[in-house]
């Protein structure tokens, strides 16, 4: 049993449920076209829609990663995402993770009310680390290669991308703890789309149970991703753009709860909640959580 994990007043007790972070893209190029910008009010409101809809965790990010995206300097991104951040602190009760690899955006971040952060360079900034483990706040870590110019060229594992993940995992894990960030505060996320293939996007959500041993919590971000859409679209057909990628994702989600994910980060809030009800009373059923059923 992984020992549960208190963030901002919320029990996570992982392996009773599968809980739900919801994304808020603060940017104006975001590849799934639900990019926020600075809009103080468009995002309230979309943080309070998904605070009812049952998100246990909003997740802001001012920085696009997808593929080509363009970097942004520090000012810029936190003047994405302090604003922002500040209002729904004051707003919702909710837990706030900030998406980011840039050590002073993170800082000022939680100085701002965020409460965990989350990198997909998997703290490989050796400030992040010093950072979380003096703040205390929880670490998403995830693996990724290259940036957002690179990583779609640096997909080449030797045929294992499993063996891969374990051994990044296993040597951040190191170098993380070793920095004074304590194992129960950290939970890992395979990095589905970064400097990975469909097939190895796949091939990892097959294996998910696998990752699990390492005996951390899971993180799995699939929604509205590419190979999504094009799975969806068919044999032959073209993709399907991010905001008809909602049914790929709830199966993909799903099969990721059936296979250990503790965590899953979507767009699509209102539609996945009940998606993820189901699949935890099917997969979890000796819980409590579902005895009113």
């Amino acid at each position: 049993m992984i020992e549960a994990l208190t963030i901002a007043g919320r029990r996570f007790e992982w392996g009773r449920r599968t809980y739900l972070m919801g994304i808020l893209n603060l940017t104006p190029d975001s590849f799934s076209g639900d990019g926020l910008g600075v809009d103080l009010d468009a995002a309230l409101d979309q943080a309070q829609r998904f605070a009812e809809a049952g998100a246990d965790i909003l997740d802001l990010g001012g920085e696009s990663t997808r593929p080509n995206a363009v970097p942004v300097s520090e000012t810029e991104e936190e003047q994405r995402v302090l604003p922002v951040l500040e209002v729904i602190h004051a707003a919702l009760p909710l837990p706030l993770s900030i998406d980011t690899f840039k050590p002073e955006v993170a800082r000022a971040a939680l100085q701002a009310g965020g409460h965990l952060l989350n990198d997909i360079t998997g703290l490989a900034h050796p400030v992040m680390r010093t950072l979380a483990a003096e703040s205390g706040a929880p670490v998403i870590i995830m693996h990724s290669r290259g940036n957002a110019q690179t990583m779609q060229q640096l997909t080449d594992y030797n045929g294992d991308v499993l063996g891969e993940l374990e051994r990044f995992f296993e040597q951040r894990l190191t170098e993380v703890e070793a920095a004074g960030v304590k194992c129960e505060k950290i939970i890992l996320d395979p990095g589905i789309g970064f400097a990975k293939t469909a097939t190895q996007n796949l091939e990892i959500l097959r294996n998910l149970p696998r990752l699990r041993r390492l005996g951390y919590p899971l993180l799995i971000g699939v929604s509205r991703k590419a190979f999504i859409g094009r799975l969806v679209a068919g044999p032959g057909q073209e993709s399907r753009p991010p905001a008809e990628r909602v049914y790929g994702t709830v199966a993909a989600v799903t099969l990721a709860i059936a296979g250990g994910a503790d965590i899953v980060r979507v767009h699509d809030v209102e539609a996945l909640a009940g998606a993820i009800r189901v699949a935890d009373a099917i997969v979890r059923s000796a819980s409590p959580e579902f005895d009113w059923v």
